[in-house]
């Protein structure tokens, strides 16, 4: 008798469940918007004839007129595109001088006085070279060449943040997102990767959908993180402002950055599409974004938590992960088998992959070494340049040499064989390869799925590698 409750039971449940779904498609695919847009009508009414507005009109009607321009279909994204352009031109310009008098203090000073010091006190050679030319040299790049561009950037950020523009911005995408077959809140998510991958992860939670919110943490690892936008400003410094004249230097590196930047959001939106019409298919659901007042940024606040919030904690992640990285690479770089290092093997088994995808081994290394942490790719890449090029002359294997400017930085990678093409690749494969391990870690924490965490993980660096493959090979063909 239980049995047969039970069956009828699970009969009506399912005869339910198909009506509703036969029901749902006769009701078309825009009855969300439809349902939002009444309550929307409803509660414009309601506050129409309740609430008194003497005395607010003229700053609603600003709030408004700006709206009507940087959320229109001809300027929003033109001025979204611009005012990213402006920051990151600050950035590049204003990050040189700052940078290089952070290299005199860190590498032509404290670094010769801290060898004077470890040989006067009778430090073996050994010792002084893992601490001082490992791991205090790696901190030290770190520092003098990620610092500055932070501590302009993030702050920039900041008050655009402040400002509230940023919503702004999740307005305009939401079309693309919704086309792709993701969901609008995406856009959010998106912006918060630009400044860390992990926590743009964790934003996914505001996604109710569980599919929309897999394609959203899958696909957040093309949005530029903190460590990545310095490494993308420093390679477009010297290469690409090289190829153009001196005074159009800088115009040339942020436009190639910026490219860089919505390349990433391109493969956002193919992946996103790609994965909802194949593994994650469904429907696309709506979501209703208010969009907050335009209110003064607090200047000196805003300057001082992004100081200390973004600038000093991604500093120190760095400095965390760069200091093991620096200590591996002068292990790797000074322990020998037969005639040659361990590095210097690894470059070699990697030089032939790496030339036909138009990076080197050393490029490759690197980023072995620096999965912990993108934050540290271009210190190893300079480390490991020192040490199959031998500019480090009789200082020892893995020791970089001091660097005065970013011009000296761009030496070093020549010497070691860099091209244009490297440098395209380099910037392509920054964007497009693996996330790093604290991402990987905070994906898994999310999905609680080995599997869409290697999903997540292989994805793009399988991107990576097809991407610059072909660029390397196209480039091959024509020069």
């Amino acid at each position: 008798m239980v049995n047969l409750n039970c069956s009828k039971m699970k009969n009506e449940v399912e005869n339910i469940i198909g009506l509703s779904n036969e029901l749902r498609w006769k009701l078309g695919g825009e009855f969300h918007d439809h349902i939002s847009e009444s309550i929307y009508a409803d509660a414009s009414e309601i506050v129409e004839e309740t609430v008194n507005t003497a005395g607010k009109k003229g700053r609603n009607a600003i709030d408004v007129k700006i709206d009507q321009i940087v959320t229109s279909r001809k300027w929003g994204f033109p001025i979204m595109f611009l005012i990213l352009g402006v920051i990151l031109w600050i950035t590049i310009i204003g990050a040189n001088y700052p940078s290089s008098l952070l290299a005199e203090l860190l590498l032509d000073t404290i670094h010769p006085a801290l060898k004077s010091g470890a040989n006067s006190i009778g430090m073996p050679w050994w010792l002084s070279g893992f601490l001082i030319d490992g791991v205090y040299l790696a901190l030290a790049w770190v520092i003098a060449v990620m610092l500055p561009p932070m501590a302009i950037f993030f702050p920039l950020f900041t008050l655009l943040e402040d400002f509230g523009y940023l919503p702004r911005v999740a307005f305009n995408l939401d079309y693309l997102f919704k086309k792709a077959g993701a969901h609008g809140k995406q856009a959010l998510t998106m912006s918060m990767g630009f400044g860390c991958n992990a926590a743009g992860v964790v934003a996914t939670r505001i996604i109710d959908s569980p599919r929309e919110r897999l394609i959203a943490i899958i696909t957040n690892n093309f949005s530029l993180c903190n460590g990545r936008w310095p490494t993308q400003i420093l390679i477009a410094s010297i290469f690409v402002g090289a190829i153009v004249p001196e005074a159009l230097s800088g115009t040339a590196a942020v436009f190639a950055v910026i490219g860089i930047a919505i390349l990433g959001m391109v493969f956002m939106f193919a992946s996103s599409w790609l994965l909802s019409k194949t593994v994650l298919k469904g429907q696309v659901s709506t979501f209703n974004l208010e969009l907050p007042p335009y209110r003064p940024p607090r200047f000196w606040k805003t300057l001082y938590t992004s100081l200390i919030d973004r600038t000093l904690i991604v500093l120190w992640r760095a400095i965390v992960f760069a200091a093991p990285a620096g200590a591996v690479i002068w292990l790797i770089s000074n322990i020998m088998i037969g005639d040659h290092s361990i590095a210097y093997w690894m470059i070699d088994s990697l030089n032939g992959f790496g030339w036909l995808i138009g990076l080197n081994g050393v490029i490759l290394v690197a980023y072995i070494v620096a999965i912990p942490a993108n934050e540290i790719v271009i210190p190893t890449v300079l480390m490991l340049t020192v040490l199959v090029t031998g500019m480090a002359g009789g200082a020892g294997a893995g020791v970089m040499f001091e660097l005065d400017s970013v011009n000296a930085t761009g030496d070093i990678l020549r010497a070691g064989g860099w091209t244009l093409l490297t440098a395209i690749n380099l910037m392509l494969f920054s964007l497009l390869h693996n996330p790093c391990s604290t991402t990987i870690y905070t994906i898994y924490k999310e999905t609680k799925s080995v599997k869409w965490t290697a999903v997540a993980t292989l994805m793009p660096l399988a991107m990576g590698f097809v991407v610059t493959f072909l660029v390397a090979q196209i480039w091959y063909m024509f020069s």
